[in-house]
């Protein structure tokens, strides 16, 4: 397949409302996601997608989301970076992992130490990218930034630019995003809290209806094989 995409940002979205047309309890939904998400993965690997960024939660997930949904969630980050740390895929393909959000804010220590394992062990990796945003807003990413920026004109006289923008973002070591797809959309296509918002500027969007517990690594590489047949303009 030619035109692969450098860079693809997932908006994970459904997960409750699969668990609900099932009778279920939502976190049967974040499960069912989580295992659909790992075998995402693994065709990106195969299709050789560089960077693969997936917004694991926001902070309105983990902040306002009743306490036992909550909870189940934390959970699931600690089985899958648990995981991660042993993944033979991980490390065979050169797997660098890493987590930006306020995540280290909120999070339990005992968590936050099984996912700085996970960054640890893949840090001298190079090949791969796989970010997870957790407790992650793209405003409250924008907001940081702006604060930054503020700081340091206060310290001494710089130009305010493109480049000292994206050097002052979490994300400043990723690329921009090529392709954002966001899962669970019916009807009504969109995004939520500013996602990755500078880096998304000239991204090429994918909606699709099917709901994130139910969305496989075959229609993962039918979006991708659609991307490719598209003519990016940058606003040309």
């Amino acid at each position: 397949m030619n035109n692969i995409p450098k860079h693809i940002a997932v908006i994970p979205d459904g997960n409750r409302r699969w668990a609900k047309k099932r009778r279920m309890k939502p976190w049967v939904g974040h499960q069912k996601a989580a295992e659909s998400f790992e075998k995402v993965l693994e065709k990106a690997l195969k299709i050789k997608v560089p960077y693969l960024t997936f917004w694991g939660g926001s902070l309105d997930n983990l902040t306002k989301r009743p306490p036992r949904e909550v909870k189940f969630l934390i959970k699931i980050y600690e089985e899958q970076f648990g995981r991660i740390q042993n993944d033979e895929r991980v490390h065979k393909n050169n797997v660098r992992i890493n987590v930006l959000g306020r995540w280290r804010e909120i999070l339990p220590e005992k968590t936050k130490k099984i996912i700085e394992k996970a960054i640890e062990a893949t840090k001298n990796y190079n090949k791969y990218f796989l970010t997870f945003l957790l407790a992650y807003n793209g405003t409250d990413e924008m907001t940081e930034c702006i604060s930054k920026i503020v700081s340091l004109t206060k310290k001494k006289n710089i130009k305010i630019d493109e480049n000292l923008i994206k050097e002052n973002l979490w994300t400043k070591d990723l690329p921009p995003v090529d392709l954002v797809i966001r899962t669970g959309c019916q009807g009504d296509p969109h995004f939520s809290a500013g996602f990755m918002m500078w880096d998304t500027a000239y991204s090429q969007l994918y909606f699709t209806p099917t709901l994130l517990p139910d969305f496989s690594p075959n229609e993962f590489e039918k979006i991708i094989r659609d991307y490719s047949k598209r003519k990016r303009r940058f606003g040309k």
